[in-house]
C-alpha cells in the first residue's frame, strides 16, 4: 500500500471481507489506482482549509487521498454497507460519513460546509448529482469530477458543439467548467468498457434577470426538440410560434437560430424577456428532460 493509498490487491481484500461486489445497478466501478488518485487530489486543487464533498466513495480508495489533503471530507455513500466500513478504512477524525443518496441530500446536513466537490460518480447520475448538489450547496466553490468521458464532453461543450446541450448549460449556469484529462478504465474494478473524464469547475455569478428555474424551464424546452428552429422549439412553453418569436427578438436573439447555438447567458434573456413581456413561463414539454438524465 502506497502512502497509505489502496492498490488493488488491498481493494479485492477490502471488498472480499464486506462481501461486496461492484453492482452496476448503482455504477459502481471502484478505483484502485494510487497514481490516478494522487492526480485527481492534485488537479482538483485543493487547499488545507478546504471542505472536500465525495460522493459514492465506495472502498474509499479516494477518501484516503482526500482525507490527507483537506480539513474536513463528507463523504456521501447510498450502499448502506460500504458507508457502514468506510470510517474502518479511513480512520479520520475529520471524516464524516453520510449514509443517503446524493440526490436527495439537502445542504443543511453538511457542517462544515462543503467547498469543494472531488467524486468519483456513478456513471448513471453523474449530471443529475452535479446539477442538484451546485443547487443545494451555494458554498461550493468548485470541484472536479470523474465521469463517463462521452458525459464529461457534453458537460465541458459549448455552443455549436454536436454534444451541447441540457447538461452543458446547467452546469454553464453554475460554473465554468473544462476538462482536465482522460482516465483509463483498467484503473476500476470492474474494468468498464468506456473511458472515463475528467471534469473540473468553478462557480460563478449566475447570468442575471432571471430566476433559475425560469431558465431552466426554456432550456428544457429548447432542446426537447433541438433540430428545431427556436420560434419552434419554444412554441409550447410561449404559447404559440409568434409569441415565442416575439420574445426571441425582445431578448435580442435570431428566431431562426437553434437551441444548440446559444450560451446560457442568451437563454437567460429570453427567460428575462418572457416575464417583461408576460408571456411564456409554461412547463417545459413532458419529456423534456431526458438528455438531462441520460449519463
Amino acid at each position: 500500500m502506497a502512502d497509505g493509498l489502496l492498490g488493488p490487491a488491498e481493494i479485492r481484500e477490502l471488498a472480499a471481507r464486506l462481501g461486496v461486489a461492484p453492482t452496476k445497478k448503482l455504477g459502481q466501478n471502484f478505483l484502485h489506482d494510487p497514481n490516478t488518485i494522487r492526480r485527481i487530489v492534485a488537479t482538483a486543487g485543493l487547499r488545507p482549509e478546504d471542505v472536500a464533498l465525495e460522493v459514492g466513495p465506495g472502498l474509499g480508495s479516494l477518501t484516503l487521498g482526500l482525507a490527507g489533503a483537506v480539513r474536513h471530507v463528507h463523504a456521501v455513500e447510498i450502499d448502506p454497507t460500504l458507508a457502514a466500513a468506510l470510517p474502518e478504512t479511513v480512520a479520520a477524525a475529520h471524516l464524516t460519513v453520510h449514509p443517503a443518496d446524493a440526490l436527495k441530500v439537502t445542504g443543511d446536513r453538511f457542517d462544515p460546509a462543503p467547498t469543494m466537490l472531488v467524486a468519483n460518480l456513478p456513471y448513471n447520475v453523474a449530471v443529475p448529482v452535479v446539477l442538484h448538489l451546485l443547487a443545494e450547496l451555494p458554498t461550493l466553490r468548485g470541484g472536479l469530477v470523474m465521469v463517463q468521458k462521452e458525459v464529461a464532453d457534453r458537460l465541458v461543450a459549448g455552443p455549436g458543439s454536436k454534444v451541447y446541450g441540457i447538461p452543458s448549460v446547467k452546469l454553464a449556469w453554475y460554473a465554468a467548467s473544462r476538462p482536465a484529462g482522460k482516465v483509463p478504465p483498467a484503473v476500476f474494478w470492474p474494468v468498464p468498457n468506456v473511458d472515463s473524464g475528467l471534469v473540473a469547475f468553478t462557480r460563478h455569478d449566475p447570468p442575471a434577470g432571471a430566476t433559475r428555474s425560469d431558465v431552466f424551464a426554456v432550456v428544457d424546452a429548447a432542446f426537447a426538440q433541438r433540430r428545431k428552429t427556436l420560434r419552434a422549439a419554444l412554441a409550447g412553453w410561449a404559447g404559440g410560434a409568434a409569441n415565442a418569436e416575439q420574445v426571441l427578438r425582445a431578448a435580442g436573439v435570431n428566431p431562426q437560430a437553434r437551441g444548440e447555438s446559444l450560451t446560457v447567458g442568451e437563454f437567460a434573456a429570453i427567460a428575462a424577456a418572457a416575464k417583461t413581456s408576460e408571456r411564456g413561463g409554461k412547463l417545459s414539454p413532458t419529456g423534456a428532460q431526458t438528455e438531462e438524465v441520460d449519463s
